[in-house]
């Protein structure tokens, strides 16, 4: 039998009070999330230290004057744009798109190295509401750090000759580029072992760059602009691979696998590895417009890989088989 640690501890406390401190739209596992990250300097310190950054990449870019490349090619998820962007984009890709985000590579293996893992599912947490948990409490510090940023987007395009959709395009590749980083640093930290971890994360970073440019690189060209169906395939990128970076942390959640199922987490490994070639397909068949539905088809199939195993509701469960006294 597996004896309270400090985790299990602490979700049982924030399942009883969680009512009276945080709000409860944000659920014990949130609550918990949220506490302890908090507390910890991966969130001060970058905190701290992108206001400084910030401060100081404003005053380099008012001193060097136009510091942007024009592109005809503005919209949300062009990471290239980011980079074409002055050294204030710069410094929050940095912080906020890589720093913060890649911080997940921690997040799960201090639930499964200790088994709080099982305590947790023990309760009334499914795999779902562990791994969501952990995922918003991540991508809403990374949020909230850009967040405290907009005063200096605001100044920029008050004082500077900068399109605001221009920002607001770098401002949604921060927010949904953060998004599925984070989902796939949690995802590679349920995996044993430093080199395991950045193993499947360069393999989530590469089928997240196969599958994602080609539906948007063709469908801005079909459409000369990043347009409708650009953005559409954005949308659904983002969806897609947050939904699979989310799907393989849950798969190392399982507490039995059954001798005739493929191992989950290897099942979501090979759809990482799969889902690019779909995407591509998608894309070709739809002209180049329509890649989105290839990535909206992947998302479906990650949420449903691996559903945990259960009876039928008609099905009547077995009488314990409990000893008579005396007997």
């Amino acid at each position: 039998m597996l004896a309270p640690t400090r985790g299990s501890w602490e979700i049982v406390a924030v399942e009883k009070y969680w009512e009276h401190d945080l709000p409860e739209r944000f659920g014990p596992m949130t609550t918990k999330e949220l506490r302890q990250n908090l507390r910890r300097g991966s969130f001060v310190y970058p905190f701290l230290g992108i206001q400084l950054l910030a401060v100081i990449a404003m005053a380099v870019e008012f001193q060097i004057g136009d510091v942007e490349t024009y592109t005809e090619w503005v919209g949300a998820m062009n990471f290239g744009l980011l980079g074409m962007s002055g050294p204030f984009w710069m410094v929050v890709t940095l912080i906020c798109l890589l720093i913060m985000p890649l911080g997940g590579l921690v997040l799960m293996g201090q639930e499964l190295e200790e088994g709080n893992h099982e305590l947790l599912l023990l309760t009334h947490l499914d795999r779902w509401k562990v791994v969501l948990g952990k995922f918003f409490t991540l991508w809403g510090l990374c949020s909230l750090t850009f967040i405290s940023l907009m005063p200096y987007v605001v100044v920029r395009y008050l004082l500077g000759s900068i399109e605001w959709w221009r920002e607001a395009s770098c401002s949604l590749s921060i927010l949904g580029g953060s998004a599925i980083l984070c989902a796939g640093a949690i995802g590679a930290s349920s995996f044993k072992g430093l080199g395991a971890r950045i193993g499947i994360m360069v393999l989530f970073l590469l089928s997240f760059v196969a599958g994602c440019f080609v539906p948007l690189a063709a469908s801005a060209a079909m459409t000369k602009t990043c347009g409708v169906w650009y953005h559409l395939s954005a949308i659904s990128s983002v969806i897609c691979y947050t939904l699979l970076g989310l799907s393989l942390a849950r798969s190392r959640l399982r507490l039995v696998v059954h001798a005739y199922e493929v191992k989950p987490s290897w099942m979501i490994v090979g759809l990482l590895v799969f889902t690019p070639f779909v995407i591509w397909m998608t894309t070709a068949f739809t002209g180049g417009y329509a890649g989105f539905v290839g990535l909206i088809g992947m998302a479906f199939v990650a949420i449903y890989a691996d559903v945990t195993p259960k009876a039928p509701k008609w099905v009547t469960a077995p009488a314990p088989n409990v000893p008579k006294a005396g007997a």
